[in-house]
C-alpha cells in the first residue's frame, strides 16, 4: 500500500465500517481500502496478527478470508523458508478459533488445504493431520473440515498447481483414503452435526474419485448412509447431506463395469428408498422428495449405458425408470424437472443406436412421461389471462417443450397426439387440460407427418367448441367417424370461438404459427389463418403472440404471402396501434421484409420506400425537436426497425441490374447521417446507427458505392472524438464489400489508418486491452477483412507493424470474442503467405509475410506459449494451435528454433517447490508439435502440455 504498513487499530476501524457503518458510502470506502490491503504484501503479517488477537468475529473472518485468498493467488510472494512457519501458524489459528464461528473454520481449512497442495515439501499431509489430531475429540470438527475441503481444492481453478503436482497429490490422497474412511466410520454415532460433516467429507472423497470401490462396497459407512435415508425421522439437513453423498458416490462409479461391487451396493441401496419416497410424499415434505428424486435421477444417469445395452437385465433393471416416473407423478413440477437431463440423454443414446426393437422397449416409458408432462403443463383452473413465459412455471414449460422435441422420435408425432388425446376422451376436458395439450402439440407440430391423420386434435377442437357458449360452426362428427387430415385440423383451430378461455386462444395461436409449413403446402388456408391471427393482433393480450405467428407464416410462406403484401404494409404503418412487445414488432417487420423481397423487382423500390416511410418520418420528427433539459428523444426503436427491414429485404438481382433498394437507401442516408451526428456521444444510439448502416450496405452491396466516401468521412470524424468500437465493425463491412475494388482500396486503407491511431491510444492505456475487449474484437475483425480482401495493400502499409504488435499483446486477453478475432487475424495473415491460390501476387504476399515473420515470429511464438500456459482458458487452445500450425507450415525449420527458445523460457518449478515440467516433457512436446502432420495433432499436444501449468 502506498502509505506503508497500516496499523492494527486502523484495520479494525475499516472492518467495523465494512460491517456496521450505516452510511453506504462509508461501507464502500472501507471495502475499497480493505481490498487494497488484501492485495498488498502487508496482508500476510496483518492477517496473522488479527487471528492471534481474536478481538471479534468480523476481524477474524476478514483475516481468515485474506489468508485463504493470499495463499490461492499470491503464494509466490513468500520465500520457501517461510512455508513451514505459515503452516504451523495456520494450524495453531484453526485450533484456537474452532469454537468462534464455523465460517472462520472453513476459511482457515481452505487456507490450509491450498497451502498443502502448493507446498511440495509437506509430504503426506493427510497422514500428518490425522496423526496429530485423531485422539483429540475437540479438534475433530476442524480436522474433518480440512479433510473435506482438501479433495475439493485439488481441481480448484484458483490454484495453478500443474498436472505433475496434481497427479502426485491425487496419488498421495488415494494412498491415505482408507485411513480417512476409517476415521469417518468411527464418528458415525448419535451426534447429528458430526454425521453431517462425515457425509460431506465422504462425498468430497467420492467426488475426487480416489476411494477404492471394493473397500467401500463392504464399508459400514454405506450401510449408515442408506439407513439415514430410509428413516422417516431423519432431519432435513442430515437428509440433504446423505443425499449429496449418495449422488457423489453414484457419480464416482460412472464406469460401472470397473466398479461392479460398489455399483451393485449402490444400485440395490437406492431401490430400497421407494417406500421412504412415498412416506415423504405423504408427509408433504418437499425437501426430502426433491432429494430422493435427485438420487433416483443420478442412479439412472450412472446406469444409463447399462440400461440401454441390456434393458431389464441385471443393473439394466428398468425399475430405475419406474422410480423416475413415480417422481413425475408428484404434483409439484419442480420434482419432475430434476430428471429432464436424464430423459434427454436417454433420447440421445437411443437416437444414435437407431434400433427399432430397442426403441419399442423404451417407448411406453416415454409415453407415460409425456402424459405426466402434459399434466404438469396445466395452468391453474382459476388462472386468468394468457400463460406467462417469464416466471418459473413459464420457464418450466419451455423446458418441457424442448424435452418433448428431443424424445418425440421414440413415440412418433402421430402416436404422441393420440396418447395426449386419450387423456381427454372421458367427457369434455376442462380448459386448462385443453390448453396444456395444445401447448405440447405446438411443441411437436413441425415434426408431424403432414399427410398423417389427426383425429385426436380435431376431436379436441370439437370439445373446445362444445364447451364454448358461442359456437361459430355446427358440431363436427365424432372423431371415430371422421379422421381429418392436418389441414382440417388447422381449419378447425382457426374457427375456435372468441369465447373460449383466452389462454386457450393464446396457445392455439402459437400452434397455428408452428403449422406454417402446412399453410405453405395448402395456400387455400392462408386467408382464414391470417383472419384468425388478425383477430388476435387487435387484442392486447394476444397481440404479440399473433405477431410472432404472422412472422412465422411470412417466413415460410413468402411466395404465397406476396399477394397479401398490402395488408402487411397496412399493419406495418399502424404498428404502434397494436399492443406489441418490441421483439414482436420487429418480428412483424422482418416477416414483411421477407415477403417484400419476393415481389417483382419493379415494385420493390416503391414498396420498400413505403415500408421505411414511417420509421424515417419518426426520425425526422425527433431531429426537428428542440431538446428539453439537454436531452434528445431516443431514436433506437426506429433505427432497429429500419435495420431489420434492410437486413431481410434480399431480392434476387441479376448481374447488371440496378438493385431496387439502392435508391431508397440513398434517400434515407441523410436522415441516418444526421441522427448519427446528433447522438455521436451516445454509444448505444451510435451502435444502432452503425447496425442500420451495416445492413443497408449489405442489402445493396456494390450499389451503395456512392455512400462510401461520405460515410467513411463521417465515421473517421466522429471516431477521433468518440472512439465507439462499432465504427471499426462497420469499417470491416465496408472492406468486405469494397476491398477487392481497385478504386476503393486506397480510400479504405486511409480509413484503417485513421481509425487505428485513436484505437492504439485507447488500448495502450493501463489495462487498455482488458477494459476495451469490444474495441479489440472489432479492430481485428477489420484487419482480418483487409487480409481476406486486399492482403498486399495491408502488408505494404506502414500500419501493419503496429497492428501485429497490438495482436501479439492482445493474445493474452481472456475474452472469448476478442481473443478469437485476434487469433483469426494472425492465422489468416500468415496463411496468405502459405496458400498459393494461383493469383499473380502470391510471391509478393509470401515475401511480405516472410519479412513480417522475421521481425515478429520469435516474439509471437514465445507469447503464444506463455499465453496458453498461463493466461487463456482451455477452449481457446484450438485457435492457438491453428496459429502455430500456420507458422510451422510457412517455415518449419525456423519455427522449430522459435518454439525451442519459447519452451526454454517457461518456469520449471512452482513457488512451492513442485516440478512443473520435466526436461523430457519439454522435449516430447517439442517433438510432437514439430513433427505434426495436421493441425489437430498440434492441438492435442498443446492441450496436454498446458495442463502441466494449470
Amino acid at each position: 500500500m502506498e502509505g506503508g504498513k497500516p496499523t492494527i487499530p486502523l484495520v479494525y476501524q475499516a472492518v467495523q465500517a465494512l460491517y456496521h457503518d450505516p452510511d453506504p458510502a462509508g461501507k464502500e470506502r472501507a471495502s475499497v481500502w480493505l481490498g487494497e490491503l488484501q492485495r498488498s504484501m502487508y496482508a500476510w503479517e496483518i492477517s496473522d496478527q488479527l487471528l492471534q488477537l481474536k478481538q471479534d468475529v468480523e476481524s477474524c473472518y476478514f483475516a481468515a478470508q485474506t489468508m485463504k485468498m493470499k495463499i490461492q493467488t499470491s503464494f509466490y510472494e513468500l520465500p520457501a523458508e517461510t512455508h513451514n512457519a505459515l503452516r504451523d501458524s495456520l494450524l495453531s489459528h484453526i485450533q484456537s478459533l474452532k469454537d468462534l464461528s464455523p465460517i472462520i473454520v472453513t476459511q482457515l481449512a481452505l487456507a490450509i488445504a491450498d497451502l498443502a497442495l502448493q507446498m511440495a515439501s509437506w509430504k503426506g499431509c493427510v497422514h500428518t493431520l490425522i496423526e496429530k489430531y485423531n485422539d483429540d475429540v475437540s479438534s475433530m470438527t476442524f480436522l474433518i473440515e480440512i479433510l473435506t475441503v482438501l479433495p475439493e481444492e485439488v481441481h480448484s481453478r484458483s490454484l495453478r498447481i500443474g498436472a505433475n503436482r496434481r497427479t502426485e497429490i491425487i496419488e498421495d490422497l488415494a494412498y491415505y483414503s482408507s485411513t480417512v474412511v476409517t476415521l469417518l466410520v468411527g464418528k458415525t454415532g448419535n451426534d447429528e452435526k458430526m454425521l453431517i460433516k462425515v457425509f460431506r467429507c465422504l462425498g468430497s472423497w467420492f467426488n475426487l474419485g480416489v476411494l477404492d470401490s471394493n473397500f467401500m462396497a463392504s464399508n459400514q459407512l454405506l450401510i449408515v448412509l442408506f439407513q439415514v435415508l430410509q428413516r422417516d425421522e431423519t432431519s432435513t439437513n442430515l437428509h440433504e447431506a446423505a443425499s449429496d453423498c449418495v449422488c457423489s458416490a453414484l457419480y464416482a462409479i460412472e464406469s460401472v463395469d470397473t466398479n461392479v461391487a460398489l455399483a451393485m451396493q449402490l444400485f440395490q441401496g437406492v431401490l430400497t428408498l421407494e417406500t421412504a419416497y412415498h412416506m415423504a410424499v405423504a408427509r408433504e415434505d418437499l425437501d426430502k422428495v426433491l432429494n430422493y428424486c435427485r438420487i433416483f435421477t443420478e442412479l439412472c444417469e450412472t446406469f444409463l449405458e447399462t440400461t440401454v445395452r441390456s434393458p431389464g437385465q441385471g443393473m439394466g433393471d428398468l425399475r430405475t425408470l419406474e422410480l423416475l416416473l413415480i417422481c413425475a407423478g408428484h404434483p409439484q413440477y419442480e420434482v419432475v424437472e430434476i430428471s429432464f437431463n436424464f430423459w434427454y440423454r436417454l433420447g440421445e443414446h437411443l437416437y444414435k443406436t437407431n434400433e427399432p426393437a430397442l426403441h419399442a422397449i423404451f417407448r411406453p416409458y416415454i409415453q407415460r412421461l409425456l402424459h405426466s408432462l402434459a399434466r404438469h403443463c396445466q395452468l391453474d383452473s382459476d388462472h386468468e389471462g394468457i400463460p406467462e413465459d417469464t416466471d418459473d412455471f413459464g420457464e418450466f414449460r419451455m423446458r418441457v417443450s424442448d424435452l418433448v422435441k428431443d424424445v418425440i422420435f421414440l413415440v412418433g408425432s402421430m402416436e404422441c397426439f393420440s396418447q395426449l388425446y386419450s387423456t381427454l376422451k372421458d367427457g369434455n376436458p376442462p380448459w386448462e387440460v385443453t390448453e396444456a395439450v395444445l401447448f405440447i402439440m405446438a411443441a411437436i407440430a413441425k415434426s408431424v407427418d403432414p399427410l398423417a391423420s389427426l383425429s385426436c386434435l380435431a376431436g379436441l377442437v370439437l370439445f373446445v367448441k362444445r364447451r364454448s357458449t358461442c359456437l361459430l360452426t355446427p358440431p363436427l362428427p365424432s372423431p371415430s367417424q371422421n379422421s381429418p387430415t392436418l389441414t382440417e385440423v388447422l381449419e378447425q383451430v382457426v374457427q375456435l370461438p372468441e369465447t373460449v378461455h383466452i389462454a386457450v386462444r393464446y396457445t392455439s395461436i402459437e400452434l397455428v404459427g408452428e403449422m406454417s409449413e402446412v399453410v405453405d403446402r395448402h395456400p387455400r388456408f392462408l386467408d382464414p389463418v391470417l383472419n384468425y391471427l388478425m383477430k388476435g393482433l387487435r387484442e392486447k393480450p394476444l397481440a404479440s403472440v399473433a405477431a410472432k405467428a404472422i412472422h412465422n407464416i411470412c417466413s415460410v410462406c413468402r411466395d404465397h404471402m406476396a399477394q397479401h403484401f398490402q395488408g402487411l404494409l397496412d399493419i406495418a404503418r399502424a404498428l404502434d396501434s397494436f399492443a406489441l412487445s418490441t421483439e414482436a414488432a420487429v418480428g412483424l417487420l422482418k416477416g414483411t421484409a421477407l415477403v417484400l423481397a419476393r415481389l417483382p423487382l419493379e415494385k420493390i423500390a416503391e414498396c420498400l420506400s413505403d415500408l421505411c416511410a414511417v420509421q424515417v418520418m419518426a426520425l425526422k420528427k425527433l431531429l426537428a425537436q428542440n431538446p428539453t433539459n439537454g436531452k434528445t428523444a431516443d431514436p433506437t426503436v426506429w433505427l432497429d426497425r429500419l435495420a431489420v427491414i434492410f437486413r431481410h429485404t434480399n431480392p434476387i438481382v441479376e448481374n447488371g441490374q440496378t438493385h431496387p433498394c439502392q435508391k431508397v437507401i440513398q434517400e434515407i442516408w441523410p436522415v441516418l447521417s444526421e441522427t448519427l451526428n446528433t447522438h455521436q456521444a451516445d454509444n448505444r444510439i451510435v451502435e444502432r446507427c452503425c447496425r442500420c448502416l451495416r445492413f443497408a450496405v449489405r442489402c445493396v452491396g456494390k450499389g451503395s458505392a456512392s455512400l462510401l466516401q461520405p460515410l467513411v468521412t463521417q465515421m473517421v470524424s466522429v471516431y477521433q472524438v468518440y472512439p465507439h468500437s462499432c465504427f471499426l465493425y462497420l469499417g470491416s463491412i465496408l472492406v468486405d464489400e469494397y476491398g477487392m475494388e481497385d478504386g476503393c482500396r486506397q480510400g479504405l486503407m486511409d480509413m484503417l489508418q485513421a481509425l487505428c491511431m485513436p484505437t492504439f491510444q485507447l488500448l495502450e492505456q493501463p489495462l487498455g486491452l482488458r477494459n476495451h475487449p469490444d474495441t479489440v474484437d472489432d479492430l481485428f475483425r477489420l484487419a482480418t477483412r483487409f487480409v481476406q480482401r486486399s492482403p498486399v495493400t495491408l502488408l505494404s502499409s506502414g500500419i501493419i507493424v503496429h497492428i501485429i504488435q497490438c495482436a501479439i499483446a492482445a493474445t493474452t486477453l481472456d475474452h472469448r470474442d476478442a481473443n478469437c478475432s485476434v487469433m483469426k487475424f494472425v492465422r489468416d495473415l500468415i496463411h496468405t503467405g502459405v496458400s498459393n491460390d494461383h493469383e499473380e501476387d502470391f510471391e509478393l504476399r509470401k515475401q511480405l509475410i516472410g519479412q513480417a515473420m522475421e521481425q515478429h515470429g520469435q516474439q509471437l511464438v514465445t507469447q503464444l506459449m506463455h499465453t496458453c500456459c498461463f493466461c487463456l482458458p482451455a477452449y481457446t487452445l484450438p485457435d492457438v494451435a491453428e496459429v502455430l500450425w500456420e507458422i510451422m507450415v510457412f517455415n518449419r525449420p525456423t519455427f522449430c528454433r522459435w518454439l525451442e527458445v519459447a519452451l526454454k523460457g517457461l518456469p520449471k518449478e512452482t513457488t512451492g517447490g513442485a516440478v512443473t515440467v520435466t526436461h523430457k516433457q519439454l522435449t516430447d512436446f517439442h517433438k510432437q508439435v514439430t513433427s505434426a502432420e495436421e493441425c489437430k495433432q498440434v492441438c492435442w499436444a498443446i492441450r496436454e502440455f498446458t495442463r502441466l501449468f494449470r
